[in-house]
C-alpha cells in the first residue's frame, strides 16, 4: 500500500481519535471519576488537548515536507478544527460551570487576571479561522486573502502557549509547559529556515523593494524570466 493510501486509510481513524478524550471525559463524567476538582478537571483537560491538537496542526507542514507526504495535507483542516471545539469547551466549561454564566464576573476576570485574559484573545482569534476552514470560505475570500487569514495560527499558538504558561505559573509547574514552548519554537524555527532556504526573505533585506534585479515569483513558486524581444535583421 502507498503512503498516500495509508493515510487516506488512517485520515478517518484520526479524525475519530481527536474525539476520544472528549468522550472519555464524558464518561469519566457520569461515572463520577473526575477527581476531587470536577470542574477544574474539565476546565484544564480541554483546554490542554486543545494545544496538542493546535499544536499537531501546526506540526503537519513540516512533516508533509520533511517525509514527502502530500497527503499528509488533508489531515490539517479536522486537527484545527478538533482544537477549536476543544477550545470553545474549555471557554464554556470556565463560563458556565466555574463562573455561572455571570457575565460581570467573567469581564471582571478579563479584565483583572492576565491568564483569563490571554486564554480570550487566542480564542477570539480562533474564531475567524474555524469560520473559514471550508472550500466555500476559500473561494469566496480567495487563496491569498485567505492565506493571510490563516496565519493567524501563528499568533493563536503563541497566545495559547502563553495561556498555558499563566495557568501554571500558579502552581509553580512549568514542566509541560517548557515542552509545549519547545515544541512551537521547534515548529515556527522551521518555517523561518524554510523561507529563508527558498529565499523568501531576500526582498526584505534589499536596499530597494523596486530594484532592478528583483525578479517576480509565479504563484506555485517557478521564477518568472523576462521576456525578451530580438529585432529581426532585415
Amino acid at each position: 500500500m502507498s503512503s498516500t493510501r495509508l493515510l487516506n486509510f488512517l485520515r478517518p481513524l484520526a479524525l475519530l481519535a481527536c474525539a476520544l478524550p472528549l468522550l472519555a471525559l464524558l464518561w469519566a463524567g457520569q461515572h463520577d471519576r473526575l477527581g476531587s476538582n470536577p470542574v477544574e478537571t474539565l476546565i484544564s483537560d480541554t483546554g490542554e488537548w486543545s494545544l496538542r491538537l493546535l499544536l499537531a496542526t501546526l506540526a503537519v507542514t513540516p512533516l508533509r515536507k520533511l517525509l514527502g507526504l502530500p497527503a499528509l495535507a488533508r489531515w490539517r483542516r479536522f486537527l484545527g478544527v478538533w482544537s477549536l471545539v476543544y477550545a470553545l469547551l474549555h471557554f464554556a466549561a470556565y463560563a458556565w460551570l466555574e463562573m455561572a454564566l455571570d457575565v460581570g464576573e467573567i469581564l471582571r476576570d478579563v479584565m483583572t487576571r492576565p491568564v483569563i485574559t490571554v486564554g480570550l484573545l487566542a480564542l477570539a482569534f480562533m474564531l475567524p479561522l474555524g469560520a473559514t476552514s471550508f472550500n466555500q470560505a476559500i473561494r469566496h475570500l480567495g487563496a491569498a486573502k485567505w492565506q493571510r487569514l490563516h496565519r493567524l495560527v501563528y499568533l493563536v499558538a503563541i497566545l495559547s502557549v502563553l495561556h498555558f504558561f499563566l495557568k501554571k505559573a500558579g502552581k509553580n509547574d512549568f514542566a509541560e509547559v517548557s515542552v509545549h514552548a519547545a515544541l512551537l519554537l521547534a515548529l515556527l524555527g522551521w518555517r523561518v529556515h524554510d523561507k529563508w532556504r527558498r529565499g523568501d526573505f531576500k526582498g526584505f533585506f534589499s536596499a530597494s523593494p523596486h530594484s532592478c534585479s528583483h525578479q517576480p515569483r509565479h504563484p506555485m513558486g517557478a521564477d518568472i524570466q523576462p521576456i525578451v524581444f530580438h529585432r529581426k535583421k532585415p
